[in-house]
């Protein structure tokens, strides 16, 4: 506050205070070298994301517009905007001028869109221009994705900053005769935005290939990793995962390994060897046959009279993960893990094996999704991107089909129904939450549907013990989608 007295701007900062009233998600408002207001959050979310009130009690009351130099500002706090106490009407209705809303609004796909519709609510319903401010970095599974913005009295967009990208920008705003039509204008002067930044949206596969890229930025850089490690299979979602850390944090701090056992097939080394040179970025080649070997010797008198199945396969993926491990803690790098929403809603997937890492930058895409940002990161370098241009997700790793390589001639559609089939089933049942039925409706097999609904279900277990990863959906595993592990009670429609 202190330093607001040598005449500059007033500055607003969002804070928790505690009052006699409780702990509240608050803002101070400092100007003139001390603090001219504090105001309190009303609406606490409760809901997908959010967990407001298990932290914060609400305000005890509404308080009015701050008086800031002459100008009578309202200023809501995030969900104030959004749910369904009036705090915009009677903030109008208390003589205010302009409503400034500050943000902590999470990145989801096409969220933009959402937040100009409710912002544009409110101006129809106080007839007063909202600039939405809202900040930008990642925690944890969070983006928020700055992309600030105003609607004025007229409805229209007054400015729009960028999104993913740290900016300071000035507006000028002017008091300008507003004619009567909306809601409290009466041919009074209201404050037009004369002159600001209008900075272009994204399109949706730059948006969620930046989303992943600030995610894991800001994951391993604010707890302190100097770098990251992957194992790099000659797969797809290794090879995207990898250009994705090469473009957070650059070629010196990512390591890719290359863990090969007698499954693993002459393409998926070229195809993982030509990756990593594309990108820059050291890669090693571990062989796993010896660990292996040595875990089946090791269990040959309790596993005799069995047959080889699914617990010898997963052998070479505990190994795999085991020496990635290894190599994070004698060089202190985080491990990427690199497993798509597809495989992890139907459990295609290996606990404490493909399984180990800190963080997973493609957790909330399904495999489809997975392809489509390869094919656009081939064409495109986002803005802030440390990696090179060009095709950094070689275009075989693309054309092949997708294998765990953990037996010979091995296919993900062997396990699997198509991905396309599969993301769309599996779309409906967690994002649309909808039931058997209805997505047969849709002209899915009921067998095939029937079946990816168990497997989502009895999956459960393994993505409660998965790494955080990046939000891209509105509904994604771990703060949206929380359902027990155990119940005994099934619904089978």
């Amino acid at each position: 506050a202190k330093d607001t007295a040598d005449g500059g701007p007033g500055v607003i900062i969002g804070t928790p205070l505690k009052r006699k009233s409780g702990t509240h998600n608050s803002i101070v408002f400092a100007d003139g070298g001390k603090i001219i207001a504090e105001r309190y959050k009303l609406d606490l979310p409760n809901y997908g994301e959010f967990d407001e009130k298990r932290v914060f009690q609400a305000g005890p009351e509404l308080q009015g517009p701050v008086n800031f130099r002459g100008v009578r500002i309202g200023i809501p706090i995030c969900e104030d905007i959004w749910g369904d106490i009036a705090v915009c009407e009677t903030l109008a209705e208390s003589g205010a001028e302009i409503l400034l809303v500050p943000n902590g609004s999470p990145y989801y796909r096409a969220k933009i869109d959402v937040r100009h519709q409710v912002v544009i609510r409110q101006v129809i319903e106080t007839g007063l221009p909202m600039i939405y401010a809202n900040q930008l970095g990642g925690q944890d599974e969070l983006i928020f994705d700055g992309a600030s913005f105003a609607i004025g009295a007229d409805k229209t967009l007054a400015f729009q900053m960028s999104q993913f990208e740290e900016a300071v920008d000035v507006t000028t705003w002017k008091r300008s005769r507003v004619a009567a039509g909306a809601q409290n204008a009466n041919n009074s002067d209201h404050w037009v935005c004369s002159e600001g930044p209008m900075s272009k949206i994204p399109e949706r596969e730059e948006a969620d290939y930046r989303a992943c890229m600030l995610g894991l930025r800001d994951y391993v850089n604010k707890n302190g990793f100097k770098n990251v490690v992957l194992g790099l299979s000659g797969g797809i979602d290794s090879a995207i995962c990898a250009a994705l850390a090469v473009d957070a944090l650059g070629e010196e701090r990512l390591r890719t390994v290359m863990m090969p056992y007698r499954y693993t097939s002459k393409d998926s080394l070229k195809d993982a060897e030509d990756c990593a040179r594309a990108l820059g970025c050291r890669y090693d080649i571990v062989p796993i046959s010896e660990p292996v070997e040595g875990f089946k010797h090791a269990l040959t008198q309790l596993f005799e009279g069995t047959q080889e199945g699914i617990t010898e396969e997963n052998l070479q993926s505990r190994a795999r993960g085991t020496i990635l491990m290894a190599i994070s803690n004698k060089f202190g790098s985080m491990v990427v893990t690199t497993g798509n929403k597809s495989e992890m809603s139907v459990g295609y997937a290996t606990l404490y094996g493909d399984m180990n890492g800190g963080f997973n930058p493609i957790k909330d895409l399904y495999k489809m999704q997975v392809y489509a940002l390869s094919r656009w990161r081939n064409e495109h370098v986002p803005p802030g991107a440390l990696g090179p241009s060009g095709e950094v997700v070689p275009k075989n790793i693309i054309d092949k089909a997708p294998s765990a390589e953990l037996r010979e001639n091995q296919t993900d559609q062997d396990s699997l129904p198509p991905y396309p089939v599969l993301d769309d089933i599996l779309e409906c049942l967690v994002e649309n939450e909808m039931g058997v039925d209805d997505i047969v409706a849709r002209g899915h097999d009921r067998a095939t549907v029937t079946r990816v609904e168990h497997l989502l279900y009895i999956a459960e277990y393994k993505r409660r013990q998965a790494a955080p990863g990046v939000k891209i959906t509105r509904k994604n595993f771990g703060r949206d989608r929380r359902y027990p592990i155990t119940n005994r009670f099934r619904d089978r429609g």
